[in-house]
């Protein structure tokens, strides 16, 4: 019987001591998981950036060449930009490689995240002006082929859909949490709405005009993604104004799916991953990122990324509520007695 009581004793002490409270460690909820692939996104494309190609003039050159067909109030700051990185290459480029790599630790690290989405914004915003010249939205070169409207202007999307804020009405996707479901909705629309116009202009229209894009970033890929590029480009061929069509068509369907119900939305979520694996894959080449000379990932994982974000949650109802009657004493649940 000793033994027995000294047992009870000492799970009792054991319950009490237990009962202490603890620092619960956050949950990894959807936004927080997409803010970590956005964070891990940020550090790869600060890993590329340290390539040795960024520090030779092929870098600068690249710039400059972002310049062309825009309207001289665009073009001159970016050949100014150019300028700048060619006379400064080795300090500037050091610069712009670690700015993204610390983006990429800021977001991680839950303290520093908001400092370092809100630097994100500011950083993308110069970078889509100065380093990718509005992604050729106004030279007439966009297209979703080759990562119009600009890459990195999804990254500065995602950071404002991603930001650790939450409205009062209970979000139905991660992307309305920070904005709400309105203007999340809007944004998605008018982001794919613009891929489909950009699908349609005269480039892209042309006979060869999609075969001539992938066919154009064969150049320095690996022989296996080379032949999966020959292979599409072959498929094409020049049915251009053909598959400009269907891809438009695709993104219509994409962007309105938001606005559909639950089921169908999920679809089109799936229609729009599939969609910018296959830009990704064939257009963008994996974003040049295993030519050593590719300075970021290109749109194509940032679109499914973005995707994540509307893909539906699931509500759980509240509780009942349970109206003590006048003269009741409350019934104390299971456990608390």
């Amino acid at each position: 019987m000793t033994n027995v009581a000294a047992a009870g004793n000492r799970a009792m002490w054991r319950g009490r001591l237990g009962a202490a409270p603890v620092a619960a460690r956050p949950a990894l909820d959807a936004r927080r998981a997409l803010q970590l692939a956005l964070a891990a996104i940020w550090l790869l494309d600060g890993v590329l950036q340290y390539q040795g190609f960024m520090f030779s003039k092929a870098f600068n050159q690249m710039i400059a060449g972002t310049a062309s067909g825009n309207p001289a109030v665009v073009a001159k700051p970016i050949t100014w930009n150019a300028t700048l990185v060619d006379h400064h290459m080795v300090l500037l480029n050091a610069i712009f490689a670690t700015i993204q790599v610390l983006l990429g630790l800021g977001i991680a690290f839950r303290p520093t995240a908001r400092i370092a989405l809100a630097a994100s914004i500011l950083w993308a915003l110069g970078v889509w002006w100065f380093g990718e010249g509005l992604g050729g939205v106004l030279s007439g070169a966009a297209s979703p082929l080759n990562g119009a409207p600009g890459a990195v202007i999804i990254y500065a999307l995602l950071a404002v859909l991603l930001w650790p804020a939450d409205r009062e009405v209970p979000a139905p996707f991660a992307a309305a949490r920070a904005v709400g479901g309105h203007v999340a909705r809007a944004l998605w629309a008018v982001l794919w709405l613009s891929l489909a116009y950009f699908a349609l202009t005269p480039a892209n229209r042309a006979p060869a005009g999609v075969s001539g894009m992938i066919g154009g970033m064969e150049s320095g890929e690996p022989v296996w993604l080379q032949d999966l590029q020959k292979g599409a480009a072959s498929l094409i061929g020049n049915d251009g104004l053909a598959a400009s069509v269907v891809l438009a068509v695709a993104l219509v369907l994409i962007a309105v799916g938001v606005y559909l119900p639950a089921r169908i939305t999920k679809a089109t979520l799936v229609l729009a991953i599939v969609v910018a694996a296959l830009i990704w894959v064939f257009a963008e080449a994996l974003g040049g990122i295993l030519t050593g000379g590719g300075t970021d990932v290109n749109s194509g994982p940032l679109l499914a990324l973005l995707a994540l974000a509307y893909w539906p949650l699931r509500t759980s109802p509240a509780p009942p509520v349970t109206v003590p009657v006048a003269g009741e004493q409350p019934v104390a649940s299971e456990g608390e007695a």
